[in-house]
């Protein structure tokens, strides 16, 4: 049996336009025109053939148009040791890298980037967790993109004296009423946060006349008194008959009641001649008025 070349729909398509090409010649036939406006045989088969070109153009154009993609072929990546510090985009497309994310690596060193341990390369925007673990074991970074500050000097590891200062023998000590927050982090057991406590204490205090009061520093090692000593001690002194209850109270041994009490006793009585006239009063205990005398006048 022969095969048909047309689909139902074309054969339909070409019975409708011998039906109407007859009627056409029905109707120049029977409207009595002369002969010159008759059409002919070989203008039928002309009408007729390019009727068929047509449809045989418009199949061939739908096929091409609804041809697949799909059966393009991909090239099949690659594993070797590559550094992304310097891997070049060829080698990159073999590891089967995507071309935008071989434009971020370039915009990544462009910008001064440098990868420095194999971990890095996984902060490449869209590398999945499995190219990442497929890539790593050929990950191999260059010793000259190591921070600078891992080389050795002379056999030892280079020590940043700023952060981290030599500390003192076990037979120096530091007088600690003039000692700066550098000097103080040199002792074993004080670092930077001890070493700026112990400076910001002695402005209130207005000097340390004894080591003892480090204890009243929260949390203060008990170690560490040991390396501390007392020379020559100048306090900064208050004037009791001048200052408010407020500045008084700025002192960290005046209490609110201590310094409301000054105040009462100077409205009442005049001027204090000595901590010794508020010996009576019930803030004023011995131990008070003895530690509290170093540091005022009248």
């Amino acid at each position: 049996m022969r095969k048909t070349l047309y689909h139902k729909s074309d054969r339909k398509a070409i019975m409708a336009l011998l039906i109407m090409a007859l009627a056409g010649l029905s109707v120049v036939y029977y409207s009595g025109t002369d002969g010159s406006t008759e059409l002919s045989r070989t203008d039928i088969a002309d009408t007729l053939n390019d009727t068929e070109d047509t449809l045989m153009f418009q199949k061939r154009t739908f096929h091409r148009k609804t041809q697949p993609y799909y059966h393009v072929k991909e090239h099949a990546s690659e594993l070797f040791p590559f550094d992304p510090n310097t891997v070049d985009s060829t080698s990159l497309f073999r590891l089967g890298l995507q071309p935008w994310q071989v434009r971020n690596i370039y915009k990544y060193r462009a910008r001064g980037g440098v990868y420095r341990r194999p971990a890095d390369f996984a902060r490449l925007y869209g590398l999945t967790v499995g190219q990442y673990r497929r890539l790593e074991p050929y990950i191999r970074i260059s010793p000259d993109f190591l921070p600078a500050s891992s080389l050795p000097e002379a056999g030892h590891s280079v020590r940043d004296t700023i952060w981290y200062p030599a500390k003192i023998t076990p037979d120096e000590r530091i007088v600690l009423n003039t000692a700066d927050t550098a000097m103080l982090r040199r002792v074993p057991g004080i670092g930077p946060v001890f070493a700026s406590m112990i400076v910001a204490y002695g402005e209130r205090l207005g000097g340390y006349v004894s080591v003892e009061q480090l204890d009243e520093i929260d949390d203060f090692p008990q170690e560490t008194k040991q390396y501390f000593v007392i020379s020559n001690p100048e306090t900064r002194r208050m004037n009791l008959n001048k200052l408010k209850v407020l500045q008084m109270c700025r002192h960290p041994y005046i209490t609110f009641h201590q310094a409301k009490a000054i105040e009462d006793y100077r409205r009442l009585y005049g001027p204090l001649h000595s901590l010794q006239d508020l010996h009576l009063h019930r803030d004023f205990t011995p131990d008070a008025i003895s530690r509290l005398e170093p540091y005022v006048e009248f």
